[in-house]
């Protein structure tokens, strides 16, 4: 899950977009009466911009003040779930220059279900062109989706995405004079920061994604390094594999700058988690010093057309990311930076969507890794996928057996308890942002990485966006092919429990934000009742009142606990120096 709010995706029809010389298209009333659909927004773009045609997802963003634009006020309002900045979209296909992309009002949006629901006022407006790429895949099909641009598949900022000019406009769904604007620039590609001597970052073209997806697609990592690296090239070092959304900045948040006193966006998730977490800055002053263990640290950057990231395992709609990771990446980096590159010398950790790979590389891949420190981990056993139980239950917005008017289905909580957002709010937002399984949320992440193919090419829905009905074939291919973890170890303990003794530990916060906790609590029922041979790992939990991101330690303790871990776990006569530095 992403630390906003778990994280966000999935979809509707397209509706709404259409070329002026087509008849007008009403966006997305279907199957119901409506009032005719009155307000338009036409969207235009010069041939010098881009050479066409094009096909992708137009935004329209209405932000109330001029800064920041309303692209970005509207994402950043999105992943806070807040409803202070709405947005509406639609479907483009095969628009050539000086044609016209239609938003009506029966668009779908957010906060508002409807572009006629907006309402009247005077806002800032910004449209924005989420271009889609091609993919002729392996398996057949042929899909348009956003290929990420190294953003972290971030529509408002996607390089080679569209843009209008901000301007102020007065926004009447009655109206019936249509709203013109024009895409005028390109947004620009992503500056990389540059390598340090202490950070290193890698891009590489995968030749097993390249050949699945029928078009060039790369892997990338954040290598830290640790104090005296470049002092002994014959010294190899462990590695831990630290597992995260998609991000450019090294493992553990690690800067050499202090903290600027500055609020970040999502400080309040920090703030609520009531953990020992240390600043960026904190832990790089440990990292450098003089009795730390050196360990490299290493971050993963597996981002798909459907996410800022694959979940690290192989799947029916991302292709086989697991098999590119660990037959392809991986090796690269160990022979590119003198890691040791035996199992008792990788470990792994994360948390959120993080979490969930961490521990799912561990026992997908139990001799490839030493041990695992999983955080709030995504849901690990889904008779809770949150709290839903998707092998039961009927609606993923309704919950069973509550009294008519009950409130619904909850996503999102504070750590005191307080609903925030429902599934269906969720379910509306991924809708709005895109179709087909492609609006780069949680609930479209986990379809792609998780469930089967559809007919169409397109990841196939658990439930759908609009009724929450669950889709009973889904959840058991999850289940049936590995994805629910507890499920998985529990049909395979015998096979791969030995290579598990003591390689498992899990940090579970009570009151997680995101309702994660509970799977986490069927997981550990599971695990302490194993024999032969018995998991002999540890699940921490803390409470009362600790939210997501709740660490029970800092960030350099935990690197203290991993090396300790490995040492521990070194075969006779392998070199221990790396844990002082010294001969």
């Amino acid at each position: 899950m992403r630390a906003w709010f778990p994280f966000v995706g999935r979809l509707a029809p397209a509706f709404a977009v259409v070329l002026t010389l087509c008849p007008p298209v009403s966006g997305g009333q279907t199957g119901e009466a409506s009032s005719p659909a009155l307000l338009r927004i036409e969207v235009g773009y010069p041939a010098g911009l881009h050479d066409g045609p094009l096909t992708g997802r137009l935004f329209l963003a209405l932000a109330p003040t001029a800064e920041p634009e309303p692209r970005i006020a509207a994402y950043n309002s999105a992943r806070q779930r807040d409803g202070r900045v709405p947005f509406f979209a639609a479907d483009v296909e095969a628009v050539e220059p000086g044609e016209a992309m239609v938003i009506d009002a029966g668009a779908d949006g957010y906060p508002y279900a409807r572009l006629g629901e907006l309402p009247a006022g005077d806002y800032r407006v910004q449209a924005l062109l989420h271009v889609y790429t091609e993919f002729r895949r392996q398996d057949g099909h042929v899909i348009r989706a956003p290929q990420d641009q190294w953003e972290g598949q971030r529509w408002a900022f996607s390089p080679g995405n569209l843009v209008s000019v901000p301007r102020r406009v007065r926004v009447d769904p009655a109206s019936e004079t249509p709203i013109r604007l024009e895409l005028a620039d390109v947004l620009p590609p992503v500056e990389v920061p540059p390598d340090t001597a202490w950070v290193k970052r890698v891009k590489i073209r995968s030749r097993i994604l390249s050949e699945w997806w029928g078009h060039p697609m790369y892997l990338g990592a954040v290598v830290l390094l640790p104090r005296g690296y470049d002092d002994d090239p014959g010294r190899r070092y462990p590695v831990i594999f630290e597992a995260d959304h998609f991000r450019l900045e090294p493992a553990f948040g690690f800067t050499t700058e202090p903290p600027s006193g500055e609020p970040g966006l999502f400080d309040w998730m920090w703030r609520d988690a009531g953990g020992m977490r240390e600043s960026g800055y904190d832990f790089q002053q440990a990292w450098t010093g003089d009795d730390f263990p050196r360990v490299i640290a290493v971050t993963i950057q597996h981002p798909t057309p459907f996410f800022d990231d694959s979940y690290g395992v192989n799947s029916a709609n991302n292709g086989p990311y697991g098999d590119a990771i660990h037959q392809e990446l991986i090796p690269y980096l160990e022979e590119s930076f003198r890691m040791i590159g035996e199992p008792w010398a990788r470990v792994i950790t994360g948390g959120s969507t993080g979490g969930w790979i961490a521990l799912a590389w561990q026992v997908r891949h139990p001799t490839f890794y030493g041990g695992t420190w999983t955080f709030y981990p995504d849901s690990v056993d889904f008779r809770r996928y949150q709290l839903i139980d998707i092998y039961r239950d009927e609606s993923a917005f309704l919950v069973p057996g509550a009294v008519p008017g009950a409130p619904e289905r909850m996503f999102q909580r504070t750590i005191e308890g307080q609903p925030v957002g429902s599934v269906r709010q969720l379910s509306q937002l991924e809708r709005a942002q895109g179709s087909r399984g492609r609006s780069g949320g949680q609930i479209d992440a986990w379809n792609a990485a998780w469930g089967p193919l559809g007919d169409d090419g397109y990841p196939r829905r658990l439930w759908d966006l609009e009724t929450g009905v669950i889709d009973r074939g889904v959840a058991h291919y999850m289940r049936d092919n590995g994805y629910d973890l507890r499920h998985y170890l529990e049909e395979n303990w015998s096979r791969i429990g030995p290579d598990l003794v003591g390689k498992i530990h899990v940090y579970n916060p009570e009151m997680d934000q995101f309702y994660l906790t509970y799977a986490v609590y069927l997981l550990e029922a599971f695990l302490e009742g194993t024999t032969d041979p018995y998991y002999d790992g540890e699940f921490v939990h803390g409470r009362p009142m600790k939210g997501h991101l709740w660490s029970p330690f800092t960030n350099a303790d935990l690197v203290r606990r991993m090396a300790d871990h490995v040492a521990a776990n070194a075969p006779a006569g392998a070199s221990l120096a790396w844990r002082t530095g010294g001969p």
